[in-house]
């Protein structure tokens, strides 16, 4: 019988946290068990009116705000700035993401915590980092996208493009969460907190690692190049004979062999010298998308799909978002919200003897009293 995953139960986490890469961290050590308070202004986490999709509440909210206790505090009060650090001095991890130096000079640095409360490990997530010339610049989801250069290298050839979820705050969130699992393992060997510093543009930086060693050990700048990959071919999209779209993968030559003889039913294409290599074909790909186009516009979709499969060639379908949510493959849970429950994407990893089971994403200050008490 599978019993619910408490991993984490008996951690206590403080988030002054707004928006999404800091609750994201959060919600990832909530779902693992541990208690995760919510510090909150008095309007609330600006994610809550981000929009009001599900049932008057915010999408973004209610996703990575799931099993927290929500506390409305004013940080510049001087009885709610006491609180907090009654609350801090019992806490695991405290994590802020607030604007650049605002919590330090609320009284609530990273570096004095640590002073005081030696076994807190402290989490401090920001746009460019502490240090640099741009440390002190608020920074949003797309700002980064752009300064890193990953829109120059998304969308079509035309213009660039801004990756259709807010994948920079994403990234940080991950890289927050897995440094604060490092720090708390680290902790039981030395008995130490640790501080923890990460931003939007470190992790996206680090994502684009290959575009920029092509650019520096080159000199090319990466093009844009749609739906396809800059550096594989075949591998993309292709519009079959009957309009349907699919998505074909090729890692190695053997695939390519594989697609050639046994879904093009053209062995010849393999060891064509302009495409009997990954190097040739990227450097040939109007050639090889010729060639391609003129074998799967006499397919329809469905044909062309069965082909792939028969012959264990990689491949996807380019789906909408209203695919997605019939999608057999799509793992659901349900949480709590204020206004009902509701129906989301499981957490993306499974035990194989315990299970998740989320708790409620909160109403604005829904703890207010319970927690005011317990710290009083």
């Amino acid at each position: 019988m599978s019993t619910v995953n408490k991993s984490l139960e008996g951690i206590l986490v403080v988030s002054l946290e707004q928006a999404v890469a800091a609750p994201f961290c959060s919600s990832r050590l909530a779902d693992a068990g541990a208690r995760v308070i919510k510090i909150e202004r008095k309007e609330g986490d600006f994610a809550r009116a981000y929009d009001k999709f599900v049932r008057g509440e915010s999408a973004y909210f209610i996703w990575l705000n799931r099993g927290k206790e929500s506390m409305i505090a004013d940080i510049k009060n001087a009885d709610d700035a006491a609180l907090l650090h009654r609350i801090i001095a019992k806490a695991d991890v405290f994590i802020q993401n607030l604007a650049p130096g605002a919590a330090a000079r609320a009284g609530f640095g990273s570096d004095e915590l640590r002073a005081r409360h030696p076994r807190l490990i402290t989490v401090d997530i920001s746009g460019y980092g502490d240090e640099g010339t741009l440390s002190d610049m608020k920074a949003y989801d797309l700002l980064i996208q752009c300064e890193t250069g990953l829109a120059s290298v998304t969308g079509s050839p035309e213009s660039p493009g801004r990756v259709g979820v807010s994948i920079a705050d994403l990234c940080c969130g991950m890289n927050a969460h897995a440094a604060v699992l490092q720090a708390l393992y680290e902790r039981e060997r030395t008995g130490k907190g640790k501080g923890v510093a990460t931003s939007l543009f470190e992790g996206m930086a680090d994502w684009m690692t290959v575009p920029l060693l092509q650019y520096e050990n080159t000199g090319a700048q990466p093009k844009r190049i749609g739906l396809n990959h800059p550096s594989i071919a075949p591998y993309g999209m292709y519009t079959c004979g009957d309009g349907k779209q699919v998505v074909i993968a090729i890692q190695n030559e053997r695939e390519w062999k594989l697609l050639c003889d046994k879904v093009f039913e053209k062995p010849a294409m393999a060891v064509d010298e302009r495409f009997n290599c990954n190097v040739q074909r990227c450097a040939n790909r109007p050639a090889l998308d010729a060639e391609i186009n003129a074998i799967i516009t006499t397919l329809t979709g469905e044909q062309f799909k069965q082909r792939l499969h028969a012959a264990d060639v990689a491949f996807g379908s380019v789906n909408t978002v209203a695919e997605l949510s019939t999608h057999p493959q799509l793992r659901r849970m349900q949480i709590g919200t204020p206004t009902g429950a509701v129906s989301l994407p499981a957490a993306p990893w499974r035990w194989r003897d315990d299970e998740i089971a989320p708790r409620p994403s909160p109403a604005l200050g829904f703890h207010n009293d319970a927690i005011r008490a317990e710290f009083a």
